[in-house]
């Protein structure tokens, strides 16, 4: 890749990725509200044993990502990242830390990653009876 490229013509900012929350709407400051609540005091993760590969991409060496599965449905994600001088060594670290993730895995069983799903399964049956619980309000008031 050379060095020049379409790219250094590009104004880019260093931004840390905080999360991701699944929503009930496309649009709406609400949500935009409500998604930073529930991030709030919480770090994103993604339980290493969900991880099934990760990597820089060979194409752009500054971009690195991993691909989860969803813990409580049958989908799965893909989280890319930048890092201007780190990609190669984040992916080694992620992988290292993923290879031993698989090996107290197998001597502890998966009952923590069914607990975590569990969990996540109930907080979205709970959002989504909440929603349903507003539109029946928003209907009864007409």
């Amino acid at each position: 890749m050379s060095d020049t490229s379409e790219d250094d013509h590009e104004i880019s900012f260093l931004v840390k990725f905080l999360g991701r929350v699944e929503v009930v709407r496309p649009d709406g400051l609400q949500i935009l509200e409500e998604a930073a609540q529930s991030l709030k005091f919480m770090l994103y993760s993604c339980p290493l044993p969900t991880i099934s590969f990760c990597a820089v991409l060979p194409s752009s060496p500054k971009v690195f990502g991993f691909v989860v599965q969803h813990p409580a449905a049958d989908t799965h994600h893909c989280y890319l990242f930048q890092s201007k001088k780190f990609s190669h060594v984040l992916v080694s670290v992620v992988g290292d830390a993923f290879r031993a993730s698989k090996k107290q895995e197998s001597n502890r069983g998966g009952r923590d990653l069914i607990v975590e799903a569990l969990r996540h399964k109930n907080k979205m049956l709970q959002r989504e009876n909440d929603e349903l619980k507003k539109k029946l309000q928003d209907r009864l008031n007409r």
